[in-house]
This record gives C-alpha cells, sequence and structure tokens, in this order.
C-alpha cells in the first residue's frame, strides 16, 4: 500500500460506544447514537459497531444487540455490528440466535465482532456469568461453538441443539483484541481481526505482526485482513480539537482512578486535573490519538495507516457535544473519501 493512495485504498468505519455525557440520560445518548449512524450512512462509512461494556454510567450499548437492531432499522445500507460481543459473558448458542434474528431482520448487513474480555469489573463479569472462571481460557472453545451453530457441518459428532434463526446464515465473525491472544487465534482461523488501538497503541504494531504471521488462508480469507481502531477528534480549527479531546482524556483518567461515570464536558487546561504519574499513564494509553485541524488530522491518518498498513480504520470519537462530534467524524469522512 503506498503512501500517494493509501487514504483512498481504505475502508474507514466508527467504533461507537453510546456516550453517555454528564447532564444526559441513556436515552438521550442512544437517540444521538441513531443521529450519527445516519449520517454515516450518507457519508460512506462502511460499517457502524457498538461495544458491550457493563456497569459503566458513561456507556448506553450494554445490550449490544439490541442496540445493533435498533440502528440497523434506522439506516439503509451501512453495515452494523459488535465491536464487540465480549463471548466468555454469554452462551454462545444465545449470541447465535440473537445474531442469526438480526442477519434474518437485515439481511447482508450484520457483523459479529468477537471479544474476550469481559467488557468490566470483574464483580460485574461475576453477575453476568455465574461463574469463577473470569479468564477468557476457553474462548477459542466458544468460538469454535458459536461457529458451529452458524456451520453444523463443523460438528464433529452428532448435532443435537441447533440456532434458530442462526444456522446457514453467513455473518461475518471477526476477532477482537488489544494484545497478541486474538490476533494469534485470528491468523490461526483465517478470520479477520480488528485491533483495539485506540486504547493499547503500543501493541498495535506487534499484534498486527503476529496476525498476519499467523495467518492460515480460510474458506472465510485468502489473505489477512486487518482492521485498526484509533481515536480521531477533528474540528475545523486546531485549538478547538485540543479543547474537544480534553474529554476523552477526562474519561481515561477516572478509568485510571477507577471512578468511572458520565462524558464530562471539555476543560481549558486538563494538565491541572493530572499528576505528573497520571499524565504518564494517560499518554501511554491515548498517545496514538489523532487530534487537529483537518489538514492535520489527514497528516496523521496517512502516516497511521502506512505504518500499520491496515485494510480498514474503526474511528472512535469520544466528544461531548453531539454536534461537535457529528463534525469530527465529517471531516474524517471528507478526508478519507478524498473530498
Amino acid at each position: 500500500m503506498s503512501a500517494e493512495n493509501s487514504l483512498h485504498n481504505v475502508r474507514y468505519s466508527i467504533l461507537d460506544l453510546s456516550p453517555i455525557i454528564v447532564g444526559g440520560t441513556a436515552a438521550d445518548s442512544l437517540k444521538n447514537t441513531l443521529d450519527l449512524a445516519q449520517h454515516a450512512d450518507k457519508w460512506g462509512y462502511t460499517r457502524y459497531w457498538l461495544a458491550e461494556h457493563h456497569n459503566m454510567q458513561g456507556i448506553a450499548s450494554s445490550a449490544t444487540a439490541v442496540v445493533i437492531g435498533h440502528v440497523a432499522a434506522g439506516t439503509s445500507k451501512i453495515r452494523v455490528g459488535s465491536g464487540g460481543v465480549m463471548l466468555p459473558n454469554h452462551s454462545p448458542l444465545v449470541i447465535a440466535e440473537q445474531f442469526g434474528t438480526l442477519e434474518s431482520l437485515f439481511p447482508g448487513r450484520i457483523d459479529l465482532g468477537l471479544g474476550r474480555a469481559p467488557g468490566t469489573d470483574q464483580f460485574t463479569a461475576m453477575a453476568l456469568r455465574r461463574s469463577s472462571r473470569l479468564d477468557g481460557s476457553d474462548f477459542p472453545e466458544q468460538v469454535e461453538e458459536l461457529r458451529t451453530y452458524f456451520d453444523p457441518s463443523r460438528a464433529s459428532g452428532p448435532v443435537h441443539v441447533r440456532a434458530v434463526p442462526g444456522e446457514g446464515l453467513n455473518i461475518p465473525i471477526w476477532l477482537l483484541g488489544s494484545s497478541g491472544f486474538s490476533a494469534q487465534l485470528a491468523g490461526s482461523l483465517g478470520l479477520p481481526f480488528s485491533f483495539a488501538g485506540h486504547f493499547s497503541p503500543e501493541n498495535t504494531l506487534p499484534a498486527l505482526e503476529l496476525y498476519r504471521r499467523s495467518f492460515r488462508p480460510s474458506e472465510v480469507l485468502d489473505e489477512p485482513y486487518a482492521m485498526v481502531g484509533i481515536n480521531v477528534i477533528a474540528a475545523d480549527d486546531e485549538e478547538k480539537a485540543q479543547h474537544l479531546a480534553t474529554s476523552i482524556k477526562q474519561q481515561f483518567l477516572a478509568m485510571i482512578r477507577n471512578n468511572r461515570g458520565k462524558l464530562q464536558p471539555p476543560v481549558d487546561n486538563i494538565d491541572n486535573l493530572m499528576s505528573e504519574y497520571e499524565m504518564s499513564i494517560l499518554q501511554k494509553q491515548l498517545g496514538g490519538s489523532i487530534i487537529g485541524s483537518a489538514e492535520n488530522v489527514k497528516i496523521q491518518l496517512e502516516t497511521f495507516i502506512h505504518e500499520t498498513n491496515a485494510d480498514e480504520i474503526m474511528v472512535n470519537g469520544q466528544i461531548f457535544d453531539h454536534h461537535d462530534r457529528l463534525r469530527s467524524f465529517e471531516i474524517v469522512a471528507d478526508i478519507m473519501s478524498g473530498k
């Protein structure tokens, strides 16, 4: 992939955490999610993914399959899916039925991205799973069980339980990760891989290299296909973009302090809100974020795509004001489409 045409050869998609802002409600958040998805549908985004998180006051997408159905019903072309469903939290049969139902309702538009992390704290993971097994060590077996519900020919013996709807449907399965485990598993299974570069930038290149090195062609893919998550905060001028970015920085600062809450409004000087130690952790987690005016964002995106050789980018943008958020994703779409 050459630097000159890299932007226009790469698909661009959205990861939405359905942020609940200070002073807002989950209902407001879900309304904004649909509005953003409808704009993204017009702006040429390939897919719109929602993430499973639990016990978090600032995220409204915990019932991920339900929100996917809501977004898919309100859009026409864009693919809608999970980024991801945390499979160890669920019975593979239930996920097969949920996504089989979604695919039956919206044929050819549903993606199933799978993660192995709990997407929450240990207490909530225990409440979800009703089990003390929280390490995700059986994730590969769960993935195979899920795939077998869609395609019973994969079963090694008699099939006693069938997913209806689900069986026989071709729903793209992606593996998601922030380290090497899922990268290697996705490669060995010949599945597409999505890396969480928006909060694990240091691991991005090693995980992508491991995925590509581990890749084995399959009935799904002849060649590896890598999508990389990235935080992008864009605005019409540099100063405003930097100001807007203080909301996501406050969000990560709250996670560092184990004090998760709703998305905060921007502040004038975020450095005054944290210690040098917290600043270093924040830089480690958000150091790969792209923040700036359209001109600077384009330069940074070109560099990012050149370095990662990504086939697709998935943009996350935690921005307090909905209109500013829409504008940020519009700028990204204009850049990626060459407008």
